[in-house]
């Protein structure tokens, strides 16, 4: 009996230590992930490439991974080096060099690795389809049940060890006292109490960070105007249609006239099947006829565009009103590209909230992101960090990041 109970001991410390090693890896994936949406996503995707390569076996792909770890950080010292296969990435990509990252560790480089070997791939027949996934989906749910099941048989493991030591201590001779009801064992009321108490705490603070929070917000819009079609298949700049994005606060929605510049002659939709995120075919021909309408427009007649009605919209990215952001201020000083922020938008049809756009998340992304001081007027104005570039006392590989020119100062974004 008594090698029972210690066998029955060792399997409940090693379902404890089980669930703890799954969790851990499930939280270190959850990092990952927040890592490469702030740093990879803009040019990569996991399975398909996109700006740069696919990162699906990218540690199988790199003869070291302290070489992966050191191009990472800086893929000009790497490229010095005379790395074959780091050149002939180079000179397959166009000889774009990629972004340097020095802030990055080596932990956060394993993280976000975890992370891309934990994104499931898509079905390729699947891909554009109405029951299409986005990469990487959460496993919360899974994680729970898993968590769930090892805590009823935890609960099962105890329950046969005090059976166990009753039959020992009968076999013994030793008195055997009642067994507590479950619902009397004060040890089992303090642990249930110390879970709910934590998982409740847990909740409450979940919510509160999510308030006013809206990622993954995908209304339905009066058209259905698909990015996806516009931006990706036909190459229409961003700018043709959010033209005030380089000189202003705001980027603008279009008006009904700048539609009409392409739509007076394009009547009728022949492109690929457009879906809703429900999976329901949309009518591209018949979407168009709704643009006519607002514009007040019938085929074959001269169109008065005075009687043009604007669009009612629904916004979708919205900031607290206490929050001051500047389009112009990223995009023409900053050089940000739109896909930082929006995803990879040439592929949307219907466009949803990319990011969180949370104080952390726009304050991590000022921390690590660099400057692009050279020919760059706006910069000019920073004469200390160009001496200090010139004259080698700051690494001009690491650069310059928003946040050594005041760009985390609370009174940058806050009124």
């Amino acid at each position: 009996m008594i090698h029972l109970r210690h066998f029955a001991g060792k399997l409940i410390l090693g379902f404890i230590l089980a669930l703890i090693f799954q969790l851990g890896n499930s939280a270190k994936a959850q990092d990952g992930k927040a890592l490469f949406t702030a740093n990879c996503a803009s040019c990569h995707k996991v399975h398909e490439r996109m700006t740069g390569p696919a990162l699906e076996g990218v540690e199988d792909r790199w003869p070291d991974k302290k070489k992966l770890h050191a191009w990472i950080h800086n893929s000009a010292a790497v490229l010095a080096s005379g790395d074959a296969y780091a050149n002939n990435l180079f000179n397959e990509y166009g000889k774009v060099a990629m972004t340097p990252f020095p802030s990055l560790s080596d932990k956060d480089i394993d993280a976000i690795l975890t992370y891309i070997k934990s994104v499931p791939k898509v079905d390729p027949s699947k891909k554009d389809g109405p029951t299409a996934k986005a990469e990487g989906g959460d496993n919360t749910l899974l994680f729970g049940i898993l968590t769930l099941i090892l805590a009823v048989v935890a609960f099962v493991l105890l329950q046969v060890n005090s059976n166990l030591k009753k039959l020992s201590d009968d076999k013994a001779g030793v008195p055997a006292h009642e067994p507590v009801p479950f619902w009397r064992n004060k040890a089992y009321i303090a642990f249930l109490t110390i879970i709910l108490f934590l998982l409740g705490g847990f909740l409450v603070v979940k919510g509160a960070i999510g308030l006013g929070r809206t990622q993954n917000y995908e209304p339905k819009q009066p058209i259905f105007y698909s990015h996806k079609v516009h931006a990706g298949v036909n190459q229409i700049n961003c700018l043709y249609c959010h033209g005030s994005t380089m000189e202003g606060k705001q980027a603008n929605i279009p008006s009904v006239n700048v539609c009409m510049n392409c739509h007076m002659a394009i009547n009728e939709y022949k492109g690929e099947k457009l879906f809703t995120a429900e999976g329901e075919e949309v009518n591209g021909t018949a979407e168009i006829q709704k643009l006519y309408k607002y514009a007040g427009f019938e085929p074959g007649k001269a169109w008065d565009a005075s009687k043009a009605k604007p669009i009612e919209w629904t916004r979708i990215h919205n900031l607290p009103d206490h929050v001051y952001f500047n389009h112009s201020q990223h995009v023409k000083a900053g050089q940000v590209q739109c896909q930082t922020c929006h995803g990879d938008i040439t592929k949307m049809d219907e466009v949803k909230q990319f990011a969180p756009l949370s104080m952390g998340w726009c304050v991590n992304c000022h921390r690590e992101t660099k400057v692009q001081f050279k020919d760059n007027g706006f910069y000019s104005i920073y004469e200390k960090y160009h001496q200090d570039l010139k004259n080698g006392k700051l690494d001009s590989t690491k650069g310059i990041t928003v946040e050594m020119i005041g760009g985390t100062e609370c009174q940058k974004c806050h009124y």
